[in-house]
């Protein structure tokens, strides 16, 4: 018997995560094969519950990270599917072993675009199906504390985007476009993006889950202070020692020219690197309050200047870096 039960651990976030606990005490439960632990690895999808109530067992905590989570999952349905019966089915199972603590990785996407620096007490308002989806699924987690408060401890970070070595998804895109020179700022630049490096993302649920107990908690995770888009790109430009251009292309006039490429994506059945959805993220202000999460004891490992540096020297300089790379928004 494991000491702690990872649901999604073959993904990024996952990944780092059993790193960072060295994977000492810990099962993961995937869907997929792990590409470092699968040692410790079974393969579960978290819609059949007869296979989650085959494979949990005993443990002092579960730390749900599976999530169906890009811009482009086809059905809908799927977000609802594994994000709100999968949690569901995750605790059914719970239940049934006895397990009284989780920790779930929600998003920032709860609270919708161009809030104005939103704390965890702002109201929920997603603009899309995966924020939709992850704040019915902390309704059902809070309902299922509700049950039982004094025994059972629920414990939900929520997220920014999230960024690091080996990542495949929509930061990667954006550092890949920067250091190539072929990127064009879109907008005036000024607008303020929220990231959280992995490394300690990682860190802080590690944190959480040691010191969990009855009780519940919620944290923004964020990466302090933050960039604006003009500020990221200057980074880049430090990391890799490369002068970037200065062209700039209205918010209308990109906006305009994403609908292109989402039509052209639908003839081709092709998802393309940009689109309506990925223009508006990338102007939108994404600004989150995290003072909750770094006035918690907790002490993140890198600095957002560190975790960007790390990144880029790993995917853009660094010659001998390993093949495993994951697919992630």
């Amino acid at each position: 018997m494991k000491k702690y039960i990872i649901i999604g651990g073959s993904g990024f976030v996952g990944s780092n995560l059993l790193k960072e606990l060295k994977a000492e005490n810990c099962a993961n439960i995937d869907k997929k094969d792990s590409l470092e632990y699968n040692e410790i690895t079974v393969k579960c999808d978290i819609r059949d519950t007869y296979c989650l109530d085959k494979v949990i067992h005993p443990a002092v905590a579960v730390v749900l990270l599976a999530a169906e989570h890009r811009d482009d999952v086809s059905p809908i349905s799927l977000y609802y599917d594994v994000n709100v019966q999968g949690t569901k089915n995750v605790l059914h199972a719970m239940d049934h072993k006895g397990i009284k603590n989780i920790l779930f990785t929600s998003s920032v996407a709860v609270y919708g675009l161009n809030k104005d620096n939103p704390s965890e007490t702002h109201p929920a308002d997603p603009f899309n199906h995966y924020g939709k989806s992850k704040w019915q699924a902390e309704e059902v987690l809070r309902n299922w504390y509700d049950q039982n408060p004094e025994k059972r401890s629920l414990t939900i970070i929520r997220p920014t985007v999230i960024f690091g070595e080996r990542n495949r998804g929509n930061v990667f895109n954006l550092l890949k476009q920067i250091a190539s020179g072929r990127f064009l700022m879109i907008g005036k630049g000024q607008n303020k993006k929220s990231m959280a490096y992995v490394g300690n993302v990682a860190a802080f649920i590690k944190h959480c889950i040691q010191t969990q107990k009855p009780g519940y908690r919620v944290f923004n995770y964020v990466d302090k202070p933050d960039f604006n888009m003009n500020e990221l790109v200057a980074q880049v430009e430090v990391s890799l020692n490369k002068k970037l251009p200065s062209v700039r292309i209205p918010y209308s006039i990109g906006k305009a020219g994403s609908l292109f490429f989402d039509l052209l994506a639908k003839v081709t059945n092709k998802p393309l690197a940009i689109s309506l959805v990925r223009v508006k993220k990338f102007c939108a202000t994404t600004q989150f309050d995290a003072t909750s999460a770094h006035s918690s004891d907790f002490i993140a490992p890198f600095t957002l200047a560190e975790g960007l540096n790390r990144t880029l020297h790993y995917e853009f300089l660094d010659k001998n870096k390993d093949q495993i790379t994951f697919e992630s928004e």
